[in-house]
């Protein structure tokens, strides 16, 4: 089951049901099935808060993903993603909000199916990842 929450920010996905498609989608072509995923959109100041707590880290960030998986081709988590460096992001890089939102929501699915993005070398797989998933949107 595919859901998705807010915390502290009032945010309503756009396109709900073809986002859900789309990520199943995209674990089918990966080599899974989804269980419980939540995805959690937030504010800066609360990912920095799950940041700090749960990881010891104390930087903003786009995505934490918390794998909840205990079957090995079934994925289950929480993904927290903040809007507000989703936003600054799109900016950044001149490109829309949804298309970056969705570039996120593919990342964390793809750490779950075991995408690293910590190496050189991960990162790279990580971006071809989600390039390639972008394209996948159209379904």
């Amino acid at each position: 089951m595919l859901r998705f929450f807010t915390e502290d920010i009032a945010f309503k996905l756009p396109q709900k049901q073809k986002t859900r498609k789309w990520l199943n989608e995209l674990a089918a072509r990966e080599g899974f099935t989804i269980g419980q995923l939540n995805y959690i959109f937030c504010s800066d100041e609360y990912l920095l808060n799950v940041n700090r707590e749960y990881l010891d880290h104390d930087y903003y960030t786009d995505i934490i993903t918390f794998d909840n998986s205990d079957e090995e081709d079934r994925l289950e988590g929480d993904i927290f993603i903040s809007i507000d460096r989703v936003r600054d992001n799109a900016r950044q890089l001149s490109i829309s909000e949804e298309q970056e939102l969705r570039r996120v929501l593919a990342h964390g699915l793809l750490h779950l199916c075991g995408y690293g993005d910590k190496s050189e070398e991960e990162a790279r797989q990580m971006r071809a990842g989600e390039e390639e998933s972008l394209k996948w949107w159209v379904l």
